[in-house]
């Protein structure tokens, strides 16, 4: 129900009550006066069939309100046609005449004052007719006070419905031109951010590009600028699309470790840091494989780790992902808890309101935007789903966002891959103020973890207590942060020597000597990285190198890359070079056609927006021209246009897949061997 509709049904429960208190005065006083006794009756089933209509919003309005009408005239005709009320017409008839003004229909109130005087005039021939009333100055004067102060209600009655009617017209006429003014400003926002990712892309792929051949800190300083402007180019577009609508849901199966694994990854510059740590706890019961937007969802949580981070100076940023087993899948549940400066109840009270300027004071003094938390309340509700925030001046957040998902795959998402026994030593050394809540949140990552996975925990805070366990002789692995290595590094380097594994989180640049057999992993710390370790899926524990790239790569897959703007095609040819793909361009649709005429290609990347003939044309032309020639056409949108639904809208179209501009390698990578058939290499057939 509108906001109109609820005005309107409002109105109608003040006329029906105030007929309601009309109809049982009207009731006693002829029972009173022993007016017609068959009359009462008649009002009762009225006001019965009143309310009937009322409460069940039988018919339209307009009949409604007529019914209303109609039977508060016959109430008012009936009350006045008795000679006894001669003086009380004007009172009924005011009380009705002001009752049916709240309808705003300035004809109601004309009517009743036209049966006002029809009552006054018969009141009068009879009067006169029967003799029963002295016509002298005092009651000359009484009938005509009733007559003036009735027409002069009348007429204030009608004003103010003309006026009420022009104040709603003149406040509709701002609402509209609001609604219009906001609806332009966000088609500019939405066309500025589509025409500022192609230069966008250029950026990034070129200053990509110039770093694989040299290490440059100022195309360093470029790229990460490049970087930013496209998030915040991406946030621009998902905020007006939330404030329009607009939000398109595009779900499809996904693995949460490797959502999480993803999001993470942004911030691994934090484990550089030492006034910050981010801990990842992913509870190893969360389904495998989910069903659902995946790309949305791992924006929320990269705005929640955003705004954790923002306004976390010292100490550490806690995400935690779990679920609730429900019949329809899970609930599966985000929290972000930092330490941070925290915020008042008004703050809080601002932001669930997910409009733009909610976190602007927040942000004037750490930069960015203010986007973050409307967006993700706008993909939230548009999931179903729902946010919490608890927090206080400077006690840290925490905010919980739960949604509805699908289980494709019901297997926990993180395993031991053996069934030898598994005994963990998690060696924390307390810390004091912030470090003591960051030590709250390793403790709590390892605990959800060991119970997760039923293998034994030992968290302990005191070297000689890892002695003892040790002692044993049954401890397979030993956790611990750079800073307790170093301080007792030549216990552990001697330790890993034997069959316990010892394993070192530390920041990028930390480097050990390869005479021990200590594992030092470059990651954030989390259940995942733990598990990876305690699986085996670690480099040589005697080199402790860095993980290597397991970027795949597509041997001699022959492409086609169509786009109308140069450094476009150069971006692209230098990217796809880089996965081992024959590369060949064309910089129109016209162009695409000819070369796919005489050349195969395995995949054909398009551009949408290019003139003569766009995208969509040219894809549907080549395909045509590969059913007359027993090709097979694989043609992915390769497109600035990337505003909500977009995807689906080129796959209805026949793409068989689609990668936005700026080009992010995980879309390119996931996309390329989705299209691709399994176990394809390519034959190298396309045009150099």
């Amino acid at each position: 129900m509108n906001d109109n509709s609820v005005q309107k049904t409002r109105t109608h429960n003040t006329v029906v009550g105030i007929i309601t208190i009309a109809a049982i005065g009207t009731i006693a006083g002829s029972i009173a006066l022993n007016w017609e006794f068959w009359v009462p009756p008649l009002i009762v089933i009225g006001l019965i069939a009143a309310w009937f209509m009322h409460i069940t919003q039988y018919g339209s309005y307009t009949f409604r309100e007529n019914y209303y009408l109609i039977f508060s005239m016959l109430l008012s005709f009936y009350h006045g046609i008795h000679p006894t009320s001669f003086f009380e017409i004007v009172v009924v008839s005011t009380v009705l005449m002001v009752n049916v003004t709240l309808l705003r229909r300035k004809e109601f109130v004309l009517l009743m004052l036209a049966e006002f005087f029809v009552l006054m005039t018969l009141q009068i021939v009879m009067a006169v007719s029967m003799g029963s009333m002295v016509f002298d100055r005092l009651t000359v004067s009484k009938i005509s006070l009733h007559i003036i102060s009735e027409f002069c209600i009348y007429k204030g009655l009608s004003d103010a419905i003309k006026n009420n009617h022009r104040d709603r017209e003149e406040l509709e006429a701002r609402n509209s031109e609001k609604e219009t003014e906001r609806t332009q400003m966000e088609n500019f926002l939405v066309n500025i951010s589509h025409e500022l990712r192609t230069p966008v892309n250029v950026i990034n792929g070129m200053s990509t590009l110039i770093l694989k051949k040299e290490d440059r800190e100022d195309v360093i300083s470029i790229k990460e600028a490049g970087l930013r402007l496209s998030r915040q180019i991406e946030d621009i577009q998902d905020y007006s699309e939330i404030q329009r609508g607009d939000v398109f849901l595009n779900e499809d199966n996904y693995e949460i470790s490797s959502l999480t694994a993803d999001v993470v990854s942004d911030y691994r510059s934090l484990d550089d840091r030492g006034d910050i740590k981010l801990i990842v706890d992913l509870d190893p019961n969360v389904p495998a494989v989910l069903k659902g937007d995946s790309d949305k969802i791992s924006k929320i949580i990269s705005h929640l780790l955003d705004n954790a981070v923002k306004f976390t100076k010292k100490g550490g940023v806690f995400l935690r992902i779990t679920c609730i087993k429900r019949d329809y899948g899970i609930n599966l549940v985000v929290e972000v808890t930092d330490t941070g400066i925290g915020m008042t109840a008004k703050e809080i009270e601002s932001i669930t309101g997910g409009s733009y300027g909610t976190d602007k004071k927040r942000n004037a003094s750490t930069g960015g935007i203010g986007l973050g938390y409307s967006i993700v309340y706008g993909f939230v509700r548009k999931m179903n789903g729902f946010v919490t925030i608890e927090s206080a001046k400077n006690k840290g957040t925490k905010v919980r966002v739960s949604i509805a998902q699908q289980v494709i795959d019901p297997t926990p998402c993180i395993v031991v891959k053996n069934d030898r026994f598994i005994n963990l030593v998690f060696f924390m050394i307390p810390g004091f103020g912030r470090a003591l809540e960051t030590e709250k949140f390793y403790r709590q990552t390892a605990t959800d973890l060991a119970s997760g996975l039923k293998v034994n925990l030992y968290l302990v805070s005191d070297i000689s207590e890892v002695k003892k366990l040790i002692e044993r002789g049954d401890i397979t692995h030993v956790f611990m942060g750079f800073v307790k290595y170093d301080r007792f590094r030549g216990y552990f380097n001697e330790l890993a020597q034997g069959n316990t594994m010892v394993v070192v989180y530390s920041p990028e640049g930390i480097e050990n000597g390869r005479e021990n057999r200590v594992v030092f992993v470059r990651e954030t710390f989390s259940g995942v990285s733990a598990v990876r370790v305690i699986n085996g899926d670690t480099p040589d524990p005697a080199l402790s190198e860095k993980n290597e790239d397991t970027r795949p790569v597509f041997n001699g897959v022959s492409v086609l890359v169509v786009d109308d703007e140069p450094m476009n095609l150069v971006v692209a040819k230098g990217l796809f070079s880089e996965y081992n793909m024959i590369v060949d361009t064309a910089d129109s649709g016209r162009e695409a056609l000819e070369k796919y005429e005489k050349y195969d290609y395995d995949l054909v990347f398009m551009d949408h927006m290019m003139p003569e003939m766009d995208g969509i044309e040219a894809m549907k032309k080549i395909r045509e021209t590969a059913r007359h020639q027993g090709k097979t056409a694989r043609v992915i949108a390769l497109t600035a246009n990337a505003i909500s639904g977009a995807r689906e809208m080129f796959m209805r179209e026949g793409f068989d897949g689609f990668i936005s501009k700026p080009i992010k390698t995980n879309d390119f990578e996931k996309t390329v061997k989705r299209v691709l058939p399994a176990g394809m290499t390519g034959r190298g057939r396309g045009r150099m």
